[in-house]
This record gives C-alpha cells, structure tokens and sequence, in this order.
C-alpha cells in the first residue's frame, strides 16, 4: 500500500464534497465549500466584533463622562455596522456580488411574508429602541406585571432584571406598543407618598412636625424638593395624613419606604402620637316582645 497515494485520493475525494454545487444564487454556484466559508467570515467578524466593542466600552468610552446608556447604545451599533460589513464581505467571499443582495431580499420578503413578522417587527422595534431611546441600559422600567432594571437591549428582546434577580425577556415591540413605565426617564428623581393615619386626640402641629422629622432624618431624602406633609382626609377613626417625600433615584425605593415607615413608628412612640386601630361601635337594640295567645282564647 501507498499511504502517499492513499492520502492523495482522500483529499480528492474531499475536495469533490466540498466542489459539489448545492444550488444557484443569481447565476452564483453555491457549493459546501462557500458556504463554510461565508459562515467562516460572519464568525470571524462577530469576534472581532465583540473584542473591538469590549475594548471600546470597558477602556475607552468608560473614561469619558458618557450617559452608560449612551455607551451601550454606540456599542450596539458599532457591533451592527460592524456585522453588516461582515455580510457583505462573506458574500463578495464566495462570489456573490451585491446585486445578488436582492435576491436575497427578495426571498427575506417572502419569508416576513410567511411567519417572521413578529422577528421583523422586534428587531425593527429594537433599532427604535437604540435611536429614540425611550428606555436605556440602567433605567428602572414597569412592563405589565414586570419591574426591573434594563440590563440588555438585544436585536429581538431587551432584558429586564427584577428586583427578585430574575432575568426577564421581553420582546422589542412590547416596548413600542405597550404601555411602559420607565421610571427613570429624563429625570431620575421620583416621589414617595406615604399614608398614615393618628387619632383624633394627638395633637395636630406635633403630628406634623414628627412627620418632617422622620424625613430630615432619613440621609437619602432629597432637601431640595422639600418634603411636605398634607392632611389628606378626616377618616371614621384617625387623621390620614400624607407624608411627601423625593428620591434621587429608584433604585432603594421599596427599602427607602420600609424605613421611612419603621421611623415614623418609632417617632410616633417618641411623642406618644397614636396610630388608632379601625373602630366601629356596635348598637345593641332589646329585643321586641313577641305576641302569642293564652290557652281558650281565639
């Protein structure tokens, strides 16, 4: 046997699968062999994407006084252009020109045409996304049920961290057709309303001022709106009272309201202010004499 001759009639007998023509693409024969070639290129181009979006990011961008997410968002596109021209160059790779591209729109159109709307309609939702920018990487959003923080905008769904630590995907056009809650946008600061009720025997200025306290002492409350506090409405068996109060972000907010609460109770204790239980009062009527008839008598 001759390993030599052996070797040579494997390689030919490679070289014909990877020459066998699959089928043609505007008078382009498409071959196995252009194919691992064009997906070569995309991959090749998807790393050298990712790298050059990593260095970007992590060591250029950071160091200029650049919105996170107006970083994520050069980022993003920077990693789309940078793919495109990865297709286009596959595709000059393997010898299909650029007026072979519509061709392939073409068939992309039939495609939509036949099931892909929703993948369409959430990539195009996730450009708006990246341009109009009505939620960003780092806002605090509400999507139906879902409260989290914005931790990814992807080309088909953005992600969406809850407060549980559970990663939420949700589709790009949710965000354009829905109703969102972005609780960050334009200014981060939100106000808090917290509802208390005392009892009519406390005394009404020493409620007020324990309750302007309780916010002055909290380290997070914002001097600037100040906080205020309202008497809302006379109830069946208290004062309820609204304390007002602004936060520079949302980001505490459900702990910043657990402690405004737990100090509000200590306060109260403080100046013997009363929170008062529901009371109802309970009329009891004598019963009504009932008639009946003596025996022999009709």
């Amino acid at each position: 046997m001759n390993p030599e001759k052996d070797f040579s009639e494997i390689w030919i007998s490679i070289e014909k699968i990877l020459a066998f023509k699959l089928f043609d693409l505007n008078q382009t024969p498409i071959t196995i062999l252009s194919l691992i070639m064009f997906f070569l290129v995309l991959v090749g181009f998807y790393v050298i994407s990712k790298i050059s979006t990593r260095i970007i990011l992590r060591r250029i961008l950071i160091r200029f006084d650049i919105e996170r997410g107006i970083r994520y968002t050069m980022v993003r596109m920077g990693h789309y252009l940078i793919m495109i021209t990865g297709t286009i160059v596959a595709l000059q790779f393997v010898g299909i020109n650029l007026a072979g591209l519509a061709v392939i729109f073409g068939l992309l159109s039939v495609g939509i045409g036949f099931g892909l709307q929703n993948i369409t309609s959430n990539f195009i939702s996730g450009i708006i996304l990246l341009f109009e920018r009505p939620i960003k990487v780092g806002d605090r959003v509400t999507v139906g049920n879902t409260e989290g923080d914005v931790v990814a905008i992807n080309m088909r769904a953005t992600t969406v961290q809850t407060l549980n630590n559970i990663a939420i995907i949700v589709p790009n056009s949710e965000f354009i057709s829905s109703y969102v809650t972005n609780w960050s946008y334009g200014d981060p600061k939100v106000r808090m309303k917290i509802d208390v009720g005392v009892s009519y025997n406390s005394d009404l200025d020493t409620v007020v001022r324990a309750l302007m306290e309780v916010a002055d002492e909290h380290p997070v409350v914002m001097k600037v709106p100040q906080p205020d506090v309202l008497l809302e409405s006379f109830g069946d068996s208290a004062w309820n009272m609204i304390l007002r109060i602004w936060l520079p972000d949302t980001k505490r907010y459900y702990i910043i309201k657990s402690e405004i609460n737990t100090a509000i109770v200590r306060k109260f204790r403080q100046h013997n202010i009363e929170i008062p239980f529901p009371q109802r009062d309970l009329h009891v009527r004598s019963p009504l004499p009932i008639p009946f008839s003596q025996p022999g008598r009709e």
